[in-house]
């Protein structure tokens, strides 16, 4: 009698554990006209992923599930190859985690590189996320929350422009071709303290916004820029409610799908602006001192229609989505 009481209690108990533990799924979608390798990378004392890196072809995508209370970083690494010379070892120009392999095993990505970084079940029984250009940026990515509910600040994020290309010549990295490859940041440059958000600067009131920083901003509004960018780059979305898209090389129609089937279908009742990723100078050298070496990008009419854009993820999903 005994056996037979513990048995349909022990497959209670497993199946009430098994429905308390639940799985964020990240989708990962590369939109490039190139292959992109990602790269994952879990924080100190979270729960692993079941994988660290692989390749996704243009239009390809590939689920990952990530274990309840997780934290870590996703990003995407660019012209990668394996060694022909005979070691055999696999390396990529951008976003490389030093590994040698496909699969990163626990190595972060190397600046500069967008980076998406994810804590699930955080304070409040939130999920908190953003896309960070304070290392730098490599290619465009956004996240965009499926589900979420209507609590917290649950919506689209991150860089619709490539930066490759308009990046300023001292904080380009051009690769074998004399084409820019990636973006650095200016504490990549020139890692001083100010840039840095390092030393004496090292705080929010002492470490403000550079022409460096600026540039990222104005190209990507929503995205960080600098080490204390919180305020308009933190998101939130209720924990185990959603579930995240990751976009490489995002397009306005994939966004539109994306945002649509999260919102019951709302559309954009002005139209979408078309994007233009370009950046435009004017001058150079910091506002407050001539002798800060770089470049200050205004936000003109192109980078103001790619802001139009995330503008329009509010309007057509303003129950779902805010921005």
């Amino acid at each position: 009698m005994a056996i037979h009481l513990v048995l349909p209690i022990s497959i209670l108990l497993s199946s009430f554990s098994g429905a308390v533990v639940s799985a964020t799924t990240f989708t990962l979608t590369n939109s490039c006209g190139y292959t992109v390798w990602p790269g994952l990378l879990s924080s100190a004392g979270s729960p692993p992923l079941p994988t660290t890196g692989f390749a996704l072809a243009p239009g390809e995508s590939r689920a990952v599930d990530a274990p309840a209370s997780w934290s870590g970083r996703i990003w995407g690494r660019t012209l990668c190859a394996a060694d022909q010379a005979g070691s055999g070892r696999f390396a990529c120009a951008t976003g490389e985690c030093g590994s040698g392999t496909v699969e990163c095993a626990g190595g972060g990505a190397a600046p500069p590189t967008t980076l998406a970084e994810f804590t699930l079940d955080g304070a409040g029984g939130n999920d908190f996320y953003d896309v960070s250009l304070v290392d730098g940026s490599n290619l465009p990515m956004v996240v965009v929350p499926q589900g979420g509910g209507a609590g917290g600040n649950c919506g689209a994020t991150g860089c619709l422009v490539d930066l490759n290309g308009p990046c300023p010549a001292d904080l380009k990295v051009v690769g074998s071709d004399g084409a820019g490859i990636a973006c650095k940041s200016a504490c990549g440059a020139y890692g001083r303290p100010q840039d840095c958000c390092s030393g004496d600067y090292g705080t929010p009131a002492t470490c403000e916004p550079s022409a460096s920083s600026l540039f990222f901003k104005n190209a990507c509004p929503r995205a960080y820029s600098y080490a204390y960018d919180d305020a308009t780059s933190t998101f939130t979305c209720t924990s185990g409610t959603a579930s995240y898209l990751i976009t490489f090389c995002p397009s306005i129609s994939s966004l539109k799908s994306s945002v649509s089937s999260n919102s019951g279908g709302s559309t954009n009742p002005a139209g979408l602006p078309l994007v233009n990723d370009t950046v435009s100078f004017a001058g150079r050298g910091d506002r407050s001192s001539s002798s800060y070496p770089y470049a200050y990008a205004s936000a003109p009419c192109p980078l103001v229609l790619a802001a139009a854009v995330f503008t329009w993820l509010c309007v057509a999903s303003h129950h779902r989505l805010r921005l």
